[in-house]
């Protein structure tokens, strides 16, 4: 008896995320199909033109803009960016510098401390058998 082999598929918004790029801004034939784990592995091993284009120029999604910029997605928000940007629009923001991307930096820079802060509290609380409390 035979295994059937099913491929494992997933939505052009799954794979564009997992690309790391702006779903709207992809070939029409990538947003219309399905792509399989191998097609997948592929455009990452082996990116074609308009994928290298997409995460050089832009538009780039919100996680991207968000990590370019050093602040969360929800401080994009905060800060009035709604839509995708280029990545010209991100490097213009790097130079300008408005006072919102100030704020949101210095919120994650105390984010992330307080991460670190805590990641450090339940290490030390495993090491002299505590458990770590919520």
């Amino acid at each position: 008896m035979t295994s059937h082999h099913n491929t494992q598929t997933m939505k052009p918004a799954t794979a564009a995320k997992k690309l790391g790029v702006y779903l709207e801004a992809t070939p029409a034939e990538f947003q219309e199909g399905v792509v399989s784990r191998d097609e997948l592995n592929a455009l990452q091993a082996d990116p074609p033109e308009w994928l290298r284009e997409l995460r050089r120029n832009g538009p780039h999604p919100r996680p991207v803009v968000a990590a370019k910029l050093g602040v969360s997605i929800a401080g994009l928000a905060r800060g009035g960016v709604t839509e995708p940007l280029t990545t010209d629009q991100i490097d213009a923001l790097k130079q300008d510098v408005p006072e919102w991307l100030v704020k949101e930096r210095a919120t994650q820079a105390e984010v992330r401390k307080e991460a670190a802060r805590l990641k450090e509290r339940d290490a030390e609380r495993a090491e002299q058998g505590n458990r770590p409390r919520s």
